[in-house]
């Protein structure tokens, strides 16, 4: 891996479209690596373990306009937790999780935006509603008034050949576009959180709105 972080952060972003949001996946980065992507203009995060993101947003309060994403699995047990630390959930991946990030968004008088995990093929190393359940669950979905679900998010299986990976990230775009034809009072369909530092710009190609790269700014993770 060459060059800097600001110098990495502008080679994704030229692959880029303007409207598509860069969200820098920040688990096990030091804090001083994040201040430079924030200095190269990313505002962004993505962090998989809560305890993680919340040192860290003490570390950055300083810095103006930061967005924090969940983008790990969420425990039901850690769900306060996550409500008070980010804005952005993108891996609510069942119907009792998403139930109770409503029941204490309500609580909480906090409106946090969410994304919807769908696994279009099956993966048993994957959470997320499969399509058929995902369908059935839009009506109990749509009276969530807490939640702003704004889209969906897949994680693609490992071992896909690039033709395959289109094709998942195409169906997502498809399921997503199936689902906001129909008339919701809640339901949202504009964002598509799919692409990571391997597939990015398939996802992009099929329609992203937003991409979780995190190595090919950051390098390796120690695990």
């Amino acid at each position: 891996m060459t060059g800097s972080i600001a110098e990495r952060i502008a080679t994704i972003r030229q692959q880029l479209p303007t409207d598509v949001r860069l969200i820098a996946v920040t688990k096990q980065v030091p804090v001083d690596a994040m201040r430079e992507a924030y200095s190269a203009g990313v505002r962004d995060f993505g962090e998989s373990r809560i305890q993680e993101a919340e040192a860290k947003r003490a570390q950055l309060s300083d810095l103006p306009g930061l967005n924090w994403h969940l983008i790990g699995h969420l425990q039901s047990n850690k769900v306060k937790k996550a409500l008070e630390q980010f804005q952005w959930i993108h891996s609510c991946d069942n119907l009792k999780l998403a139930q109770r990030l409503n029941r204490l968004a309500t609580e909480l008088s906090w409106k946090p935006q969410v994304c919807l995990q769908v696994k279009i093929v099956p993966d048993p190393d994957k959470y997320g509603w499969s399509i058929p359940e995902l369908l059935a669950d839009l009506a109990e979905l749509d009276q969530f008034d807490a939640l702003q679900i704004r889209g969906l998010m897949t994680i693609l299986p490992f071992g896909l050949s690039q033709e395959e990976s289109l094709q998942v990230f195409e169906r997502t775009r498809e399921l997503a576009l199936k689902i906001g034809q129909q008339t919701w009072s809640n339901l949202q369909m504009q964002e598509l959180s799919m692409g990571m530092s391997d597939d990015y710009p398939l996802a992009v190609q099929a329609g992203a709105t937003m991409v979780r790269v995190g190595r090919i700014i950051f390098g390796e993770r120690i695990a």
